[in-house]
């Protein structure tokens, strides 16, 4: 079987992928499979899609917090180069702690290695784990470039002229809290930020932000300036218009290059369906247009 490359041009027959839940698993595995990839999958217990089996040459389920018995799974495939995508409900991490009892690797990086709980380090730390064992960790978008989002409008409507001013005002504030490590989505409605993403997540940011703005309200979703490629991008999906629809936010502004739209086909259909505008900017263009 033909083998893909990774980022420095180097050979690689199988790829080994740690999945979280929603689209991203799916779409990256099918990805690598079209460039003659075989695909080795952990998925994640409550949250990586049962659809993923499907899509994949061979597949593992174990819950979070599995370090040691992820790097022998992936040793015994064979797998030198691994991604990690798809999204981890962080507020699992104060659920009953026998569901995630972690095994004996996890817990000395968990309270031996750590410099910091923030969600960059401890993903980092967990990548250079996999490196110690000669499995290196690649961008999530290796097989699939093709999803990072391109400048311009996705829906046929654009934004209306309030709403340019309310992501003119929150786009530079988005950056300031996914630079902090608190999330990567903010809601606003005419010139006041009424949501912030934390640990619940976009949907529920947007939720949040839907109710206490009554409908009309804009989202921005971006990456924090220095991004790491292999876990740090922003996704976006047909679920996610789903949400917007049901929140009631009539405009959604994402990161050019830095946003991953999975299905965008049916991003443009829902969002043009449910009157949703969705712009995709590069830094550039918003420094233009303040």
């Amino acid at each position: 079987m033909a083998g893909g490359k990774d980022n420095k041009g180097t050979s690689v027959g199988t790829v080994g992928l740690l999945a979280g839940g929603g689209l991203f698993p799916i779409c990256f595995a099918r990805g690598a499979r079209e460039h003659g990839v075989r695909v080795v999958a952990i998925a994640l217990k409550g949250e990586a899609s049962e659809d993923l089996s499907g899509e994949v040459d061979e597949i593992h389920w174990t819950h979070l917090a599995r370090l040691g018995q992820w790097i022998r799974i992936f040793k015994r495939a064979g797998v030198r180069h691994a991604v990690m995508c798809g999204a981890i409900t962080k507020s699992r991490m104060y659920d009953d702690p026998a569901i995630h009892l972690p095994d004996v690797r996890s817990m000395k990086l968990w309270y031996g290695k750590l410099r910091s709980r923030a969600d960059h380090t401890v993903l980092e730390s967990i990548a250079e784990e996999f490196e110690s064992e000669g499995i290196r960790i690649e961008s999530s978008v290796l097989y699939c470039p093709e999803l990072l989002a391109a400048p311009g409008c996705i829906t046929r409507r654009e934004p209306t002229e309030r709403e340019w001013r309310d992501i003119r005002l929150g786009w530079p504030i988005a950056k300031q809290i996914a630079a902090m490590q608190i999330g990567q989505t903010i809601v606003v409605k005419d010139g006041s930020v009424i949501a912030v993403e934390s640990m619940e997540g976009t949907d529920a940011t947007l939720r949040r932000g839907g109710e206490i703005g009554r409908g009309g309200v804009v989202a921005i979703k971006v990456a924090k300036d220095g991004h790491d490629p292999r876990f740090d991008i922003p996704c976006v999906g047909p679920a996610t218009v789903d949400v917007l629809k049901e929140a009631g936010v009539s405009a959604l502004a994402v990161e050019a290059g830095n946003t991953i739209l999975l299905e965008k086909e049916k991003i443009a259909s829902r969002a043009e369906a449910a009157r949703v505008a969705v712009v995709a900017l590069s830094g550039d263009e918003m420094q233009a247009r303040k």
